[in-house]
């Protein structure tokens, strides 16, 4: 199949560049939104065939593909940014594809606002989870352009922020660029979340100030169970257990008995690409870990209540480093449960207090033939000393 990707503006008296509209009557088969259509078809010749794009876009690739011949497909400003363009790449790999682009709405909005986007981080929730914003606001992008939706608008992005305390930035809004009811304005958060934008928006959020940040959060902290002020794993314990499960190379973490959050929020906070998969079967401890989550502004764990070995697994991502935080005295069924699942180089990290958990566990992952390392014992202050262990699936 061959393509032909138009980028058009959102004007009303969309004008087409003189190379694009030569190129329009040699064809015959055209397709686009319906607000495309209106915009375009002044330059469509008179014969011709236009296929609306609604959504279904299996159906849409074999109605494409009925048509021996080029289709042309108009598009809102550059096809190639998050666009129609990723779309064939996506549906028919093998297209050859001509894109003609025009301005996106990110640097619409930068234009209109005398905006440097030469350091400028984009994401989109537009359809999608809030895995990109969250992982930008993380890092503390310095700006950031985010493509929003009708659920996820400015209103719910700026309440999401201000949830998990993300209090340092400042929105730029971007409403019916080009259009009819162009409108750029620049609002505080707490003002933003009571704002009902046009339909068509995007947004630009500008750092105004960086939040502290250390490799290593304070166990006081962190809220934690009533009366139990020593059920956290403790902030030299966590960071080594971290380090063993090697987190930068890897992608899905299983936090297993999650308690306060603490190897949870810490996982996320320093790897933000990490997807981290919390479970946890004590019913108090929901409330703790969305309270830790706001207070350390770690949006985007998932978190799993319930017995783990009663737990429907499959429907999470599978874990490339899995975190034993409590095994409730089944330990050996857990290891062998998680052997199941961890792919090879799959990590695990177990803080063993009591001897038998240590020599279970080694026990067990060499009956697995995993790759031990050596163990760690670490003690903090006063209290009983920690071993560290972590074996590796070959």
């Amino acid at each position: 199949m061959e393509y032909i990707v138009i980028g058009i503006s959102n004007e009303p008296d969309c004008i087409l560049p003189d190379e694009v509209r030569m190129l329009l009557p040699s064809h015959r088969i055209f397709s686009g939104g319906k607000r495309h259509y209106e915009l375009v078809k002044k330059y469509l010749p008179e014969h011709h065939q236009w296929i609306n794009i609604q959504g279904n876009m299996p159906v849409l690739f074999e109605q494409f593909r009925d048509h021996n011949g080029t289709v042309v497909v108009f598009a809102s400003g550059d096809p190639l940014f998050y666009g129609f363009a990723g779309t064939i790449q996506q549906f028919d790999p093998a297209a050859n594809m001509k894109v003609y682009p025009y301005f996106n709405s990110i640097q619409l909005l930068c234009h209109a606002n005398n905006l440097s986007y030469a350091s400028l981080v984009t994401v989109s929730v537009h359809g999608r989870t809030w895995d990109e914003l969250d992982n930008a606001l993380i890092t503390q992008a310095p700006i950031l352009g985010v493509l929003t939706d009708q659920h996820k608008s400015p209103s719910a992005i700026a309440q999401r922020m201000l949830e998990y305390n993300f209090t340092n930035y400042r929105m730029i809004l971007g409403e019916d660029l080009g259009g009819l009811h162009h409108h750029s304005s620049t609002f505080e958060l707490n003002d933003a979340i009571n704002y009902t934008a046009y339909p068509l928006n995007c947004l630009i959020l500008i750092r105004t100030s960086r939040q502290a940040f250390s490799h290593g959060i304070a166990d006081h902290l962190f809220y934690g169970l009533e009366n139990r002020p020593n059920m956290i794993t403790k902030i030299p314990i966590r960071l080594t257990s971290l380090s063993c499960l090697d987190l930068a190379e890897r992608h899905v973490l299983w936090d297993i008995g999650f308690c306060t959050g603490s190897v949870s929020i810490e996982a996320r906070r320093q790897y933000p690409h990490l997807r981290v998969i919390a479970f946890e079967q004590r019913a108090e401890c929901s409330e703790i870990m969305d309270r830790n989550m706001r207070r350390h502004s770690t949006p985007g764990i998932t978190k799993v209540m319930g017995d783990f070995f009663e737990t429907d697994l499959h429907i999470y991502p599978v874990p490339d480093a899995v975190f034993i935080g409590g095994h409730g005295g089944r330990l050996e069924e857990l290891l062998r449960k998680l052997d199941t699942i961890l792919p090879s180089r799959g990590r695990i990290v177990l803080n063993a207090v009591k001897e038998d958990s240590r020599w279970q566990f080694t026990a067990i992952a060499q009956s697995l033939d995993y790759k031990l390392s050596e163990p760690m014992v670490v003690r903090v202050d006063d209290h009983n000393p920690i071993t560290i262990l972590m074996a590796e699936k070959r």
